[in-house]
C-alpha cells in the first residue's frame, strides 16, 4: 500500500485521478469507419455539392492545379474494395492559438495511417515545417495525450509561410524526410495557407515528379470557420464556451447573492460573436452584445453604451443594482466609426510602418494623426489614452490588429458610468471588469470535442491514403450518427485587404442575424434583461447529465430536435445510456 506523499508524486505530470480517467474514455466512430476498437479508412468521390466564391475566377487563376483536380467538388465516402496503402509518410502539425482536442486529432491520424504507414509530428508548427523539425509519433505516445487538452505534444506558433524561401525550404524538408503528406491543423489563415502550401507542392515535389498532398484541419474555440451545411463548427469551441459558462454562471450567482456589481465579460472571439452568443445561450445574462448585429444595426458606440446605460437604470428602478454583460472581443472593430478608424490606421501603418517605427512613443500619436482624414483623426483623439495605445499597436503575423489587448470592456464601465449618473445621478453604479480568454483554450475537451476531433483525424488520414490534397476534414450529421467528408479549400477562398494589400483568405464566418441561434437570443434578451433568468451550466463533463451535449448554436443552427450528439450511434435506441455505461465502466476501472 503506497503513501498519500507517494500517491501524490504519482498524480504529477497530467497524471490526475481526472486525467488518468479521461485517457480510458472510450471515443464513438462516424459509423462509416466501422469500429470503434479497430477504425478503417474510408474512400471518398466527389458529390454534386461544388463550392465556390465571388472571387472564383481569380482563385482559378492562382490555383489552377488543385482547381482541375478537385473541381471544387465536396467529397462524400464511397465503398471500395481497394487494397490497404501502406508507405506513406506524414507529417502533423498544429498552427496558431491551442484548442482542446487537438490531441484527439493527432490520435485519429496515427489509427487510420497504422502500422503500414509513418506519422511524423513537427514541433513546433509551421516553424518546425522550415526548419525541418519532425520526430516520428508513436501509438504509445500519442495515446498518453487522449482527451486532454492543450497542444504541448507538438507545440504551435504563428508562423504564416509565404517567402519564396519558406516554400522552397518546406519543399526541400519534404524531400530530405520524404514527406509525402502534410496535416495542418488550425483555423481560417492556417487553413488559407494549407491551400496555397497544397497548390505549391502539388507536382515535382518529390525527385520522382510527384507532389506531397496537404490536407487541413478545422480548429479554432472562435467558432469563425464555418461553412453552412458542410462545416458545423470548429473543434476547440465547445470546450471553450462551457469553460467561459461556468464561469460566467458563478458570477452571475454572485451577483444575485452580493446584490451590489455589474460585471462586464470580454469574452474571445476576434472578429465574430460566436463565443459570446453560445455563452449567453448557456447563462442566459442580463446583457449580451453581439458585434454582427451593431454593424447591422450601424449602432454607434454611444448608442451601444446608451443601451446599456438604460438597462442598469430599469433593473436599479427594480431594486437590481447587479448584472452581467457580456462583451464580444473584437466588438470595436464593429463599431462603424471605429472600424473606419482602424481600417485606415492599418492602411497608414503598413505603409509607414519603418518611419513609424524609428519614432518615439510620444510622437506616433500626432504623426498618425497627420495621415489620416480629418474625421478619424478627431476620433482617434476623443479615445482614451488606454485605448488609443493599443489601436497602435503592433499587429500580428496575418495583419490583424491585436484586439485581446484592447480593454473594451473598461471603456464600456466608464461612459457607461457617466451615461448613468446623467440619467438619474442617485443611481448606484458598482462595476467589474473581467476578461476570459487564456482560461478557455486549453482545457480538458468536452465529450463533443474529443469525439469530434478524433473524428476529424479519422477522417483526414482517411483523405491522405485516398490520395486527396488541398481538402478540410469535416464531420457533419452530429445529430445522426456523424458523415465524415471534405471541403475543397480553394471552394473557400476569396480576397481581402490585409497589410495594405489584397490576399487569399478564407473569410471568417460570422453570427448572421436570420440564424436560428440569433433569432431565439432576440427573442428571448428582453426578459434576461428586465429580471434575473440566469442558469449555471455547471462544468464541462465527459461523462454525467450534460457529457452528451452539443453546442446550443450549433443545435440550433442545424434545426437539431435535440441538444444531444450522437456520433458512432445513428439508428440505436437508448443510445446515450448505453455509451455513458461504457464510459463509466472505464472510469471505474
Amino acid at each position: 500500500m503506497s503513501t498519500l506523499p507517494e500517491q501524490l508524486r504519482e498524480m504529477e505530470s497530467h497524471h490526475s485521478i481526472f486525467e488518468s480517467a479521461l485517457r480510458r474514455l472510450p471515443l464513438p466512430v462516424c459509423t462509416v469507419f466501422r469500429s470503434p476498437d479497430q477504425p478503417v479508412p474510408v474512400r471518398f468521390a466527389a458529390s454534386d455539392k461544388i463550392l465556390r466564391t465571388p472571387d472564383n475566377a481569380i482563385v482559378a487563376r492562382s490555383f489552377p492545379l488543385s482547381i482541375e483536380a478537385s473541381g471544387n467538388a465536396v467529397l462524400v465516402p464511397t465503398p471500395s474494395d481497394a487494397p490497404p496503402v501502406k508507405g506513406k509518410r506524414v507529417a502533423v502539425l498544429f498552427s496558431g492559438g491551442p484548442a482542446a482536442g487537438g490531441h484527439n486529432v493527432v490520435a485519429g491520424i496515427r489509427r487510420i495511417l497504422g502500422d503500414g504507414n509513418t506519422l511524423l509530428g513537427v514541433t513546433p508548427g509551421p516553424k518546425g515545417l522550415i526548419k525541418g523539425a519532425f520526430f516520428e509519433i508513436t501509438d504509445d505516445a500519442i495515446a498518453s495525450y487522449l482527451n486532454t487538452g492543450g497542444f504541448d505534444f507538438l507545440g504551435t506558433d504563428r508562423t504564416k509561410i509565404k517567402t519564396d524561401a519558406q516554400f522552397r525550404k518546406v519543399k526541400e524538408n519534404c524531400v530530405e524526410y520524404g514527406i509525402d503528406a502534410i496535416i495542418i491543423i488550425g483555423g481560417d489563415d492556417s487553413n488559407t495557407n494549407a491551400a496555397i502550401l497544397a497548390e505549391y507542392l502539388f507536382k515535382d515535389a518529390k525527385p520522382d515528379g510527384s507532389g506531397v498532398q496537404v490536407i487541413g484541419v478545422p480548429k479554432t474555440i472562435d467558432g469563425d470557420l464555418q461553412v453552412k451545411g458542410f462545416l458545423p463548427i470548429s473543434f476547440g469551441f465547445d470546450t471553450a464556451t462551457k469553460i467561459y459558462s461556468e464561469m460566467v454562471g458563478n458570477i452571475l450567482q454572485d451577483t444575485r447573492s452580493s446584490l451590489k456589481y455589474w460585471h462586464f465579460i470580454k469574452l474571445m472571439g476576434r472578429s465574430a460573436s460566436h463565443v459570446t452568443l453560445e455563452v449567453a445561450l448557456q447563462t442566459k445574462p442580463a446583457v449580451a452584445l453581439v458585434s454582427e448585429e451593431v454593424a447591422e444595426k450601424k449602432q454607434s458606440l454611444s448608442s451601444i453604451v446608451d443601451q446599456i446605460a438604460r438597462a442598469v437604470v430599469a433593473r436599479a428602478r427594480k431594486a437590481m443594482n447587479h448584472g452581467v454583460v457580456l462583451v464580444p472581443e473584437g466588438l470595436i472593430e464593429f463599431i462603424p466609426e471605429i472600424h473606419y478608424l482602424i481600417v485606415e490606421l492599418n492602411d497608414v501603418l503598413a505603409h509607414n510602418e519603418k518611419e513609424f517605427s524609428r519614432l518615439h512613443d510620444s510622437a506616433r500619436l500626432i504623426f498618425i494623426q497627420n495621415k489620416l482624414s480629418s474625421e478619424n483623426a478627431r476620433l482617434l483623439a476623443s479615445l482614451p489614452d488606454y485605448i488609443v495605445n493599443q489601436l497602435l499597436t503592433d499587429r500580428d503575423s496575418h495583419g490583424n490588429l491585436q484586439v485581446s489587448l484592447i480593454p473594451t470592456e473598461q471603456l464600456l464601465i466608464d461612459m457607461v458610468a457617466r451615461y448613468v449618473r446623467e440619467i438619474d445621478a442617485g443611481i448606484p453604479f458598482a462595476a467589474q471588469s473581467h476578461f476570459f480568454g487564456y482560461e478557455g483554450r486549453c482545457g480538458a475537451p468536452t465529450r463533443f470535442d474529443a469525439a469530434y476531433t478524433y473524428n476529424l483525424g479519422l477522417t483526414a488520414a482517411s483523405l491522405v491514403l485516398d490520395g486527396r490534397t488541398g481538402y478540410m476534414a469535416s464531420v457533419t450529421n452530429l445529430t445522426d450518427g456523424g458523415h465524415p467528408i471534405a471541403i475543397p479549400l480553394t471552394g473557400l477562398l476569396q480576397i481581402e485587404r490585409r497589410q495594405g494589400q489584397d490576399e487569399f483568405v478564407i473569410r471568417k464566418a460570422l453570427v448572421e442575424m436570420n440564424s436560428p441561434a440569433m433569432r431565439y437570443f432576440a427573442s428571448r434578451r428582453g426578459d434576461w434583461a428586465d429580471d434575473d433568468h440566469f442558469s449555471s451550466p455547471g462544468p464541462r463533463q465527459m461523462w454525467g447529465p450534460a457529457a452528451r451535449q452539443q453546442p446550443i448554436t450549433v443545435a440550433l443552427n442545424s434545426n437539431s430536435d435535440s441538444l444531444e450528439f450522437t456520433i458512432g450511434e445513428a439508428g440505436t435506441e437508448d443510445r446515450g445510456q448505453r455509451t455513458e455505461d461504457r464510459a463509466l465502466t472505464a472510469f471505474a476501472s
